[in-house]
């Protein structure tokens, strides 16, 4: 019998100024590890200023983890201690592995509008010191669905046998991009023990029928083989994401996800040598 996840709870999150000033949303992060495992922290940023983002984020390291910058407006210079260098710009993501240890700077660039998120995903213990690798994704190469009233770009993981454009080659996550028109109906099977959640970016949906969630805010659900919404009168925009929890301890400080506090004392040990960047 079908089990059609339930809701969890809902999350806003804080405004929050991060990297040399940049002004987002922290939607989840620090205290929400266990119930969103394997996700770390979710960041939106939303504005049409352009005061509050062109601060950027300067160099700055990264350890343990993998970073998912999706944009669906806007525009990011970034470079890294890898020799990389690019734009992220409208429909495009950058799907970083921070692995043993990587240097990089993201610098937002005035535009009409800069909308979009950044994902924190958690690397398993035995990854944590994997070799660094960027993913930049362009929106050409993202797959988009089209069919009853839906449009959904699959970024990563697979809908409906179409393979999107991203395969994790630590966590096994799904990253969908959905737009459905006023009233439409649309669900999708999921693996029941994966931990699944929605960020809404533009619009308003029903979850369970009754429940109405408007934009700007996260849904983590509970466990269940399908995941089921229905967009309100003005249709709704959001983006899903799911992925198979780790269980395993976190020692998280700042930029640096480790398992344990001397692995994450080691790495600022590292940072402060200069012995950080492994070759």
């Amino acid at each position: 019998m079908s089990t059609t996840r339930a809701i969890r709870k809902i999350v806003t999150g804080t405004t929050q100024f991060d990297g040399a000033g940049v002004k987002l949303v922290r939607v989840f992060g620090h205290g929400d590890t266990k119930d969103f495992d394997p996700f770390l922290m979710l960041d939106a940023f939303d504005s049409e200023n352009s005061a509050d983002y062109t601060k950027g984020f300067p160099w700055h390291p990264h350890r343990g983890i993998e970073t998912v910058t999706y944009l669906i407006a806007g525009d990011i210079e970034h470079s890294d201690s890898l020799g990389n260098k690019g734009r992220i710009l409208d429909g495009c993501c950058q799907w970083m592995t921070a692995g043993s240890g990587i240097l990089h700077q993201e610098m937002p660039q005035p535009s009409d509008r800069m909308l979009g998120v950044q994902l924190w995903l958690n690397l398993p213990r035995k990854d944590k010191m994997t070799h660094p690798q960027y993913r930049d994704i362009t929106d050409s190469m993202i797959p988009k669905i089209r069919q009853d009233g839906s449009t959904v770009g699959v970024i990563a993981g697979k809908y409906k046998n179409t393979q999107g454009a991203m395969q994790g080659d630590y966590i096994k996550a799904t990253a969908l991009d959905v737009q459905l028109e006023p009233k439409s109906q649309w669900s999708i099977p999921t693996d029941t023990e994966a931990t699944l959640f929605i960020y809404i970016v533009e619009g308003a949906g029903y979850v369970d029928r009754q429940t109405m969630i408007e934009s700007h805010k996260a849904v983590l659900f509970d466990q269940g083989d399908t995941f089921a919404i229905q967009a309100a009168d003005q249709g709704i925009r959001f983006l899903l994401f799911s992925g198979s929890p780790l269980r395993e301890p976190i020692a998280w400080g700042g930029p640096i996800v480790m398992n344990t506090r001397e692995e994450l004392q080691q790495a600022f040990r590292e940072i402060d040598n200069g012995t950080f960047i492994k070759k």
